[in-house]
Formats: structure tokens, C-alpha cells, sequence
């Protein structure tokens, strides 16, 4: 299963996509907002990852950004249940392109898709100390249950405070973060996104 919105591209990961899932991922201030997804993450993980099968009822995606040249992959989503059994909704950013509503933008998508798909509603949830996280979801049409569960992260090596939140009854905000200018082919995309960030 493909996706595109105005400016990603949602796509299964294949096995030559491990050297830049491991660039992408392969920072501790993205992995440790993870549950599963270990530290160091190097490509020998990310080739762990890619060669997992996918469930079609647990959809997966690398998170690319549409350039006018050969896509860059700016992150991850997927759908996996919660541990109470409830299909969970996921993502995480490389830091380069934090702060660009690429979270929300491809969250949007994937909330569509679970929909699509007839899923009972989304459950999700951020580390207490990742309230960038808690924004998106409230973005997403997400609310905070008021609980507070510890979960663990492989990352962090043990459990930490994580809120909860389930899916509401709308799509949220159905505004999404417009690119101010068209990325050029031979422009270097990371130096473009800040430029159009600031």
C-alpha cells in the first residue's frame, strides 16, 4: 500500500532502504521517544526492521518528502495494537525536519487510511517528556484520556510516564503546513526545509 499527501509519499520499507532508515532514525533524541526500536540504531537494525513482514491489518510506512528530485526519507508510521489489544497509531521524524508538520501531515493520512480500512478507533500515546508529540495527536483530532501509563522503551532501557490519548470524533484540524516554496532538484533539501522552517 502506497500513499501520497501534498507533500509525502507513505511507502512499505524495503531492504535497500535500510542505510537511510538507519541516518534517519539514528539519533538517541529520536529513538528514545520509541517503544520498540532499539539504542545505537545502526543499519544492521534497520535491516532487522525491513525484513519483518507486515500485517496487512498493521500497516507501516517510511515517511518520504516529494522533492523534485529522488524522494528523502523523513521518517515512519504505522498502525500496531496497543497492549490492551487496540490498534495504535505511531510515527517518529528525523530530527533534521522537526518542527515542518511532516507528524501531522502524514498522521492525517494515516488516520484516513485506518478508516479505509474499517479499524475500531486509534489509540495513541507520548512519553511525558516529548510534548511535541502531544500536539501532533491533538492536531490528529486526538484527546488525552487523563491517564498515565508507564511504558517501556527499548531506547531508554526501562519504563517512563506516557499519556494517553484516543481518537476523537472528527479529523481535527484539517489544515496542513503548505511548503513556501518549491524545492529545487539540485538544491541540498535539508538546507531548503530549514530555510522554509525559519
Amino acid at each position: 500500500m502506497f500513499a501520497r499527501t501534498e507533500r509525502l509519499l507513505l511507502r512499505p520499507g524495503w531492504l535497500e532502504d535500510a542505510p537511510a532508515l538507519a541516518q534517519a532514525i539514528g539519533e538517541e533524541a529520536v529513538v528514545r521517544n520509541l517503544a520498540t526500536a532499539p539504542w545505537p540504531y545502526g543499519e544492521a537494525q534497520a535491516q532487522e526492521f525491513l525484513s519483518k513482514p507486515i500485517d496487512p491489518d498493521q500497516p507501516r510506512f517510511l515517511i518520504f518528502a516529494r522533492t523534485g528530485g529522488a524522494p528523502r526519507l523523513v521518517g515512519g508510521c504505522g498502525i500496531k495494537p496497543d497492549e490492551d489489544g487496540r490498534p495504535e497509531l505511531g510515527y517518529w521524524i528525523a530530527r533534521p525536519y522537526w518542527g515542518l508538520g511532516f507528524a501531522t501531515e502524514a498522521g492525517r493520512q494515516l488516520v484516513h487510511i485506518a478508516r479505509a480500512m474499517n479499524l475500531p478507533k486509534l489509540s495513541a500515546g507520548h512519553f511525558l517528556d516529548n510534548p511535541a508529540s502531544g500536539a501532533v495527536l491533538r492536531k490528529l483530532g486526538f484527546r488525552p484520556t487523563g491517564k498515565v501509563a508507564q511504558r517501556y522503551s527499548l531506547a531508554r532501557g526501562g519504563e517512563a510516564p506516557c499519556a494517553l490519548f484516543e481518537e476523537g470524533d472528527g479529523d481535527g484540524d484539517s489544515s496542513v503546513t503548505p511548503m513556501r516554496s518549491r524545492i529545487g532538484v539540485d538544491e541540498d533539501f535539508r538546507e531548503e526545509l530549514r530555510l522554509i522552517a525559519a
